[in-house]
């Protein structure tokens, strides 16, 4: 062990003019050592920084320092794993796990299966010919939150939501309660809905209030009067 090593490892004991006396060491001659030893260390933290944001870009900003470390020690780059976790702590690099998925659509299974009425042709020519309607999730600090929306396919404006707890009929019936009230179309709308089971419930079918039917040649039936 150099003798400037030494001192540098036991100054946190003794002071660093009594151990340079003690070993016929200048004090500015430590000095001067342990800046240059420094800069190169701090030389060497920025070239590894570089290596690990550009591990963490691939992953697409998912990989917390274990698996940077990990992928590091594959390209043959001997480092602690202490070292990459406070070079990305003072990068701001956080990895971040995957969305879990969670399912919204439910199908019925005694669902009548009836034609498409819209056949991909998403582009009517006015307003409240064909709404669009499905369910997403959201996450909160209290809980998962699921939000029906109804889209208007002309002006790709949302014409009606709703958000609940749950995944109940009410989510979707609330939904166009929404769009149905603001909107009052005329006879001829369609409304587009995947086959899950909120849409093609016997309760929505059977509101009288709107035509909630689960399918789109059903709900056209009905606004068609």
């Amino acid at each position: 062990m150099s003798r400037y090593r030494f001192i540098a490892e036991e100054k946190a004991h003794h002071s660093v003019v009594l151990l340079c006396r003690v070993l016929g060491v200048a004090k500015s001659a430590f000095y001067a050592w342990q800046q240059q030893r420094m800069s190169a260390r701090a030389q060497a933290d920025e070239r590894l920084a570089d290596e690990i944001k550009a591990i963490y870009d691939d992953s697409r900003c998912t990989y917390g320092a274990p698996r940077v470390h990990a992928e590091l020690r594959q390209r043959g780059r001997r480092v602690a794993r202490k070292r990459v976790a406070r070079l990305m702590r003072k990068a701001e690099l956080v990895g971040r796990c995957p969305r879990r998925f969670r399912r919204t659509t439910i199908p019925a299974a005694a669902a009548h299966v009836v034609p498409d009425l819209v056949q991909r042709q998403f582009r009517p020519s006015a307003p409240n010919q064909n709404w669009l309607a499905d369910i997403s999730y959201i996450r909160t600090w209290e809980g998962w939150l699921y939000l029906a929306v109804i889209l208007d396919a002309f002006s790709r404006k949302v014409v009606g939501w709703a958000v609940a707890d749950h995944l109940r009929t009410e989510l979707a019936t609330a939904a166009l309660h929404m769009a149905l009230t603001s909107r009052r179309p005329a006879p001829g709308l369609i409304h587009h809905t995947d086959r899950g089971s909120q849409y093609v419930s016997a309760r929505l079918q059977e509101d009288p209030r709107c035509p909630r039917a689960p399918t789109k040649r059903r709900i056209a039936r009905n606004l068609l009067g």
